[in-house]
């Protein structure tokens, strides 16, 4: 790919999550002049910074231990480990991610911490289902939230969600007023207010889950640039895809079982995915010689 098709494509989905971005801002900053005028929005922005400073400062570690998750040292997974440090030198971090392992069945791998203290979580499905080329796809995703600072972006974002529904309690408690003084003819609040303290929670799930798929495609992208093979991480999520769906027994299943619409998924559609990969596919080289690597074994976790 060349760098400037590569620009261009990253400008792209950096403009869709920077205007996503303003609009949650312009919202929640919007909800506090609607409640408190010009002082409602200074407190508004005062708390949101105070607040993302403090989440922040959690250790990746204690997130972590949350998770139950252990450190894999690389006397564990040696070849696991060294995929992980060259991946992390391409991005340009200026320390490797940690890695943990957690005892878990499914297949699943995520980022947490900051570019000075990141950590990579892979449980026990993933290790055990997953190929070296395909942990290479899903290594160098993880590192692209790291580098690009979705983890902290994310943090913001969810902020927003939980004081736009601290707003709609207001919303709710001015609706119960303003009913009866409707009704004897006195002077009511603004109805206009109302409903966007109201609907301010819907509003910012939505844009959340936007953000969330916008940054989903930026990090393949990226991925896709650190291994050189877009097609290992798009073989990669067609694992994940068929065996958290339940494998060949899924194809059994009533096709009547609910969907959750894409407008309101965090993560955009696996097949929407694979098909950008794949057409990138020609316009990179892979990186990774895979037959001068040494067979993975995972029995000493």
């Amino acid at each position: 790919m060349s760098e400037a098709q590569y620009k261009n494509q990253k400008f792209q989905n950096t403009l869709r999550a920077g205007a996503l971005f303003i609009s949650m801002l312009a919202l929640m900053l919007g909800l506090g002049y609607t409640l408190l005028g010009f002082t409602g929005l200074l407190w508004a922005g005062a708390f949101g910074l105070i607040t993302l400073g403090m989440s922040t400062r959690v250790s990746s570690q204690m997130i972590m231990r949350f998770h139950g998750g252990r450190p894999l040292h690389p006397q564990q997974a040696p070849q696991l480990s060294r995929l992980l440090q060259q991946l992390a030198q391409r991005a340009g971090l200026p320390a490797t991610p940690k890695l943990y392992y957690v005892p878990n069945n499914s297949l699943n791998a995520f980022a947490t911490g900051s570019k000075k203290d990141p950590a990579i979580a892979i449980t026990h499905g993933l290790l055990s289902t997953m190929d070296l080329r395909g942990l290479s796809g899903i290594l160098a995703h993880e590192i692209s939230h790291i580098r690009n600072n979705d983890l902290q972006l994310k943090s913001m974002v969810k902020l927003f969600s939980r004081y736009t529904r601290f707003f709609s309690l207001f919303g709710q408690i001015l609706l119960f007023i303003n009913l009866p003084l409707f009704f004897m003819g006195e002077a009511t609040v603004s109805w206009m207010a109302i409903a966007l303290l109201l609907l301010a929670p819907t509003l910012v799930t939505l844009m959340v889950q936007a953000f969330s798929r916008s940054r989903e495609y930026d990090a393949d992208l990226e991925a896709a640039r650190l291994t050189g093979d877009p097609n290992a991480l798009a073989d990669a999520l067609e694992t994940l895809d068929y065996y958290n769906k339940g494998g060949w027994l899924a194809r059994f299943q009533s096709p009547r079982g609910i969907k959750v619409p894409t407008i309101l998924s965090s993560h955009p559609k696996i097949k929407d995915r694979v098909k950008r990969l794949r057409e990138l596919a020609p316009r990179f080289v892979p990186r990774f010689d895979w037959a001068s690597w040494q067979p993975t074994r995972w029995q000493m976790i």
